[in-house]
C-alpha cells in the first residue's frame, strides 16, 4: 500500500496541526507504509490534512478516478475564531466551505467525539474518531532534574510553576490566564509557545492586536516565552498544568502534559466530557473557579501528585503505538475495497 499524505501549506502551519501530522507519518513510518508528501494520485489512498484549494481540488479528481480519501477534520468553523487576525471574519464563510470540502472524502477522521459532533452539522460522511496521539520520544528527559534546573533558572522561576504550552491565541484562554497570574501574585505563571500563528513575516502579520495588547499588559508573574525548541524542557519546568481554552478538537499540548503526570486544569468545556472532574483533572468555568482549582493542587503536594498519576494512566490510551494500530487499520480497510 502507497498512501498520498498531503499537508497543504505545511510550510507555514505550526502547532497541534503540524504535530498531528508528523505523528501520522511517524506511524507509517513504524509500520512500513510507503507514502509520499505530494498529492500524488498514482497512491493506493489519498490523506489530506488541510483542505485549501489544491486539496480540495485534489479529493474531487481523486474520487473520479476511485482513490479512496481520508480527511482529518483538524477545522471547524467555531475552532478558527479567536485564532488571528480576520479569523473571525473567516469563520463565517468557513462553515459552508467546509462542508463541501468535508463531504468529498470517503471518511473523515475527527480527533475527538466533540469535533466528530461539531462536523456532524457539516456532512454526513461516514466519520471515525482517531485521536491525533502524542509522542512519548518527544519527552524523553522531562523527568531529568537538570533539565527542570535548566529551565526554571533560563526563566527565572520560582517552583512551582502553572505552565501551559501552545500558540498565544485568545482561544486558547490567554485572557484568562493572564487574568488568574493576576489574581495569583505569587505564582509563577509561564506561557510556553509561539507568540503568532505561523512562521515568519506572515505570522506577524495575523497576529492579532488583541493578543498583543494583552500579553503587553500580563502581569510580572506571566512570563511568555515564545518557541521552545525542546519542549520536554517546558514539561520539566511545569508543575501544574492550566489549559483555559475556550475550544479545542483535541489538545496534544494536554495529553502530552497528562503522560507526565502532570495534574492539568481545564475548562469545562464539551471538548473534555471524557475527562473525569477530580480524578485525572480539575475542571472551572469562571477566573475565580480557576484559583481555587489551581490552589487546591499547588497547596497540596499529595493531591497534586494523585492527580497528576490518575492523569498520566488515563494518557496511555493515546500514544502513537496505541492510535497507530487504528489509522492503519483504517487505511487497510479503504484500500482493500477498492478498485482502481
Amino acid at each position: 500500500m502507497r498512501v498520498s499524505h498531503y499537508f497543504e501549506w505545511e510550510r507555514f502551519v505550526t502547532g497541534g496541526q503540524a504535530q498531528s501530522v508528523a505523528n501520522q507519518r511517524r506511524v507509517l513510518e513504524d509500520h512500513g507504509i510507503d507514502y509520499t508528501t505530494d498529492p500524488d494520485l498514482s497512491a493506493d489512498l489519498l490523506h489530506l490534512n488541510n483542505m485549501g484549494p489544491r486539496s480540495v481540488l485534489t479529493a474531487w479528481r481523486a474520487r473520479r478516478r476511485g482513490v479512496p480519501v481520508v480527511v482529518t477534520t483538524h477545522q471547524t468553523a467555531a475552532d478558527f475564531e479567536n485564532s488571528f487576525a480576520f479569523s473571525n471574519a473567516l469563520s463565517k464563510p468557513m462553515g459552508p466551505y467546509l462542508e463541501r470540502a468535508y463531504s468529498l472524502a470517503d471518511r473523515l477522521i475527527c480527533p475527538s467525539e466533540h469535533n466528530r459532533a461539531v462536523v456532524d452539522d457539516y456532512t454526513d460522511t461516514p466519520k471515525r474518531v482517531i485521536s491525533n496521539g502524542f509522542d512519548p520520544a518527544k519527552l524523553a528527559g522531562h523527568d531529568d532534574p537538570d533539565l527542570r534546573e535548566q529551565y526554571l533558572d533560563r526563566y527565572d522561576l520560582d517552583p512551582p510553576v502553572v505552565f501551559t504550552v501552545a500558540h498565544v491565541l485568545k482561544r486558547k484562554g490567554l485572557e484568562t490566564f493572564i487574568d488568574t497570574a493576576r489574581a495569583m501574585p505569587d505564582t509563577e505563571f509561564v506561557w510556553f509557545g509561539f507568540l503568532q500563528p505561523t512562521h515568519g513575516p506572515l505570522g506577524k502579520l495575523l497576529q492579532s492586536g488583541d493578543t498583543k495588547r494583552l500579553v503587553e499588559s500580563a502581569p510580572d508573574n506571566c512570563t511568555f516565552t515564545g518557541y521552545v525548541e525542546d519542549i520536554a524542557g517546558a514539561f520539566a519546568a511545569g508543575d501544574v498544568f492550566y489549559f483555559p481554552t475556550h475550544n479545542e478538537n483535541e489538545g496534544m499540548a494536554l495529553l502530552e502534559a497528562m503522560s507526565c503526570g502532570v495534574p492539568p486544569v481545564v475548562r469545562d468545556i464539551e471538548t473534555y466530557d471524557w475527562l473525569a472532574d477530580g480524578e485525572a483533572c480539575l475542571k472551572a468555568d469562571s477566573a475565580g473557579g480557576f484559583e481555587t482549582a489551581l490552589r487546591r493542587v499547588l497547596d497540596d503536594p499529595e493531591e497534586r501528585e494523585r492527580v497528576g498519576a490518575n492523569a498520566r494512566a488515563v494518557s496511555e490510551q493515546f500514544t502513537l503505538d496505541a492510535v497507530g494500530e487504528e489509522l492503519v487499520g483504517l487505511y487497510r480497510e479503504l484500500a482493500e475495497n477498492t478498485t482502481h
